[in-house]
């Protein structure tokens, strides 16, 4: 609602608005004024990011959620323990992709469990990505 009253009081003016939540709430925002959201996910997997960003850009909105269910365990993981893994999930993926990102800062979660850990590298092995990830993962523990 704050968002649709900002667009309201500033009709006319050179404004852009971006959703400063991730992909999961785009497609609302987008259908009120607002172009671009923030990401956490095109660290990992910037193919799907831009999709939906594409799809929402033209406007379809049927592709733009099923792009976003196709990331929704992901995106579920990083909300876990009141937001307070989201980042911890993030480099956990680019770990497990062989990107070295090092230690998540506090008060976020500073690493995953095991269980975790293996469920995120289910979803990149889903998603195509680096099929060594399984291995990492048990290796981490």
């Amino acid at each position: 609602m704050l968002l649709a009253e900002c667009l309201r009081a500033s009709a006319g003016y050179p404004a852009v608005w971006v959703c400063g939540l991730a992909e999961g709430w785009a497609a609302p925002f987008y259908a009120l004024g607002a172009r671009g959201f923030t990401s956490g996910l095109v660290n990992v997997a910037p193919e799907r990011s831009l999709a939906i960003h594409a799809a929402l850009e033209s406007g379809d909105y049927e592709r733009a959620r099923k792009l976003v269910a196709e990331i929704a365990a992901f995106e579920t993981m990083r909300t876990r323990f009141n937001n307070g893994a989201n980042v911890t999930v993030v480099k956990e993926a680019m770990t497990l992709a062989g990107i070295a990102v090092g230690p998540v800062r506090p008060p976020g979660l500073v690493s995953l469990d095991p269980d975790d850990r293996r469920r995120l590298a289910e979803i990149l092995r889903g998603w195509g990505l680096d099929p060594r990830a399984s291995e990492l993962a048990e290796a981490a523990e």
